[in-house]
């Protein structure tokens, strides 16, 4: 359950990155939750039903528990990955469902798709760890 000392660079970038955004959408408005839920639900359709202010503190504390989790050399990096190729596969599915994200080819962003478009490194990160973990 060692942490090999080339799997830091990955959990040390992508977990301060995920932390930092988790703390920064614990008090999002009623507005931005909203936004946030709504995106969400292109991918997933049933989180419309969701209240957005509570949508946006769930998001947070998730976010928060994976940053966490990353940071912590004794969390085990097979599940650390897991989690971190989860959730950035399931921003890619939310850049990928947002047509003004995406230019007309569907895949490369729009000025307004670079910073979610931009996680597509957290899923390399995860998918590399996690091959090579198992």
């Amino acid at each position: 359950m060692t942490i090999k000392i080339h799997q830091l660079p990955p959990r040390l970038a992508c977990g301060a990155f995920i932390l930092n955004t988790g703390m920064s959408k614990r008090s999002l408005s009623a507005e931005k939750a909203t936004g946030l839920r709504d995106q969400a639900a292109r991918l997933c359709p049933p989180l419309k039903r969701r209240e957005p202010v509570r949508f946006g503190k769930l998001l947070s504390a998730f976010e928060i528990s994976l940053g966490t989790a990353l940071l912590i050399p004794i969390v085990p990096t097979w599940l650390v990955s897991a989690g971190l190729g989860g959730f950035s596969g399931t921003l890619m599915g939310v850049y990928l469902k947002t047509p003004e994200l995406t230019r007309d080819d569907g895949i490369r962003p729009t000025p307004a798709g670079m910073s979610i478009a931009s996680d597509v490194f957290m899923l390399g990160s995860g998918a590399g760890l996690l091959v090579e973990e198992s």
